[in-house]
């Protein structure tokens, strides 16, 4: 009998990562399989390299392309629930072509499988929550992902919460009490949508780069990030940080502290089973995040002893997370079942 394999797409702004969930619920790639992407080139030339990509991870599976019935593509955005790019642009879909293009509806005519399309936050929402609760229940969690922006996503009962345009769970834009963190005064982060404040103008590579690092390098001026270009300096920090440099640690509990108090608003919106955090800040030593989970904590305000006892996870499997939760998606929305999900090999 023909297997149906479920294909799951992480399109990044310099690599295609791809996974395959097969229909016992078992990912057939284990680990990171990732494929140059070439989205700067515009949608012709970035469509076929994901179909190529797609090719060579089937191979590395030992999957046929003719099992693959259905297909799960996110992106960053912006864009709408669809799939349709915005109009304005984005760091990753530059090209002139991309404005207002249907990605998934476009990706659909390349590959000739039927396709379903997330934003990366959300996919990787969708999997850090169905490895914490497994497919087919009633849970609900909130998932920040820490990365050159800040993505997340909210799931209840399975589903993703995308809302009427495609802007659920949009949590990096969520405006917090920033002001209620200790040793940032003075401090006035604005974020690359124009809002100031919001958690992504804290807590994000981007954040780093343009408001705590200069600001902190104000504090240290002999510190060794001081003589370097800043895009370079900013990237060095979290490891760094691992290392216990004072400087970097204070940046990184300014960015726990700012989840602290974002997790805070959204215990009093949800009432969440778990609050959920993913991407680089915790892609790390086991010490460090413990250390950063542990500050995420310490900077929420006094609350109920139940609210208090919500806990905070770590996704697993962080480089893949978006591609299986894309799989999750497409296997739900399609083929409207998955079973009980393994992580195999």
């Amino acid at each position: 009998m023909t297997m149906q394999i479920v294909a799951g797409i992480d399109l990044g702004g310099t690599a295609v990562n791809y996974t395959f969930l097969d229909e016992r619920g078992q990912f057939l790639i284990e680990h990171l399989f990732e494929h140059p992407a070439r989205s700067v080139e515009g949608p012709t030339v970035c469509l076929q390299q994901i179909v190529d990509g797609l090719g060579l991870a089937a191979e590395r599976a030992g999957v046929r392309l003719a099992d693959i019935v259905a297909i799960g593509l996110d992106t960053p955005g912006p864009a709408s629930a669809g799939g349709v790019l915005s109009r304005r642009g984005s760091t990753n879909f530059a090209h002139p072509d991309w404005a207002g293009f249907d990605i998934r509806a476009g990706f659909e005519r390349c590959i000739g499988v039927p396709v379903v399309y997330l934003n990366d936050g959300n996919a990787a929402a969708l999997w850090g929550h169905v490895s914490l609760f497994g497919s087919g229940n009633s849970a609900t969690s909130i998932s920040a992902i820490i990365g050159t922006g800040l993505g997340g996503g909210v799931i209840t009962s399975g589903d993703v919460i995308v809302g009427r345009n495609g802007f659920g769970g949009e949590l990096g834009h969520v405006l917090i009490p920033f002001h209620l963190i200790t040793g940032i005064e003075g401090l006035v982060p604005r974020c690359n949508c124009g809002r100031t404040g919001d958690l992504e103008s804290l807590c994000s590579l981007t954040a780093i780069r343009q408001s705590l690092l200069p600001y902190f390098l104000e504090r240290y001026p002999d510190h060794p990030l001081a003589g370097e270009e800043i895009g370079a300096a900013a990237k060095r920090v979290r490891g760094l940080a691992e290392q216990g440099d004072r400087l970097c640690r204070e940046i990184f509990r300014v960015q726990a502290h700012a989840l602290g108090l974002f997790f805070d608003e959204m215990i009093n919106v949800f009432d969440p089973d778990a609050l959920i955090v993913g991407g680089g800040a915790v892609e790390t030593s086991p010490e460090f995040r413990h250390w950063f989970v542990n500050e995420i904590r310490a900077g929420m305000p006094s609350q109920r002893e139940e609210q208090a006892s919500i806990p905070i996870h770590v996704i697993p499997n962080g480089d893949t997370a978006g591609a299986r939760g894309a799989a999750l998606q497409a296997g739900n929305t399609l083929l409207r079942k998955v079973p009980g999900v393994s992580q195999g090999d």
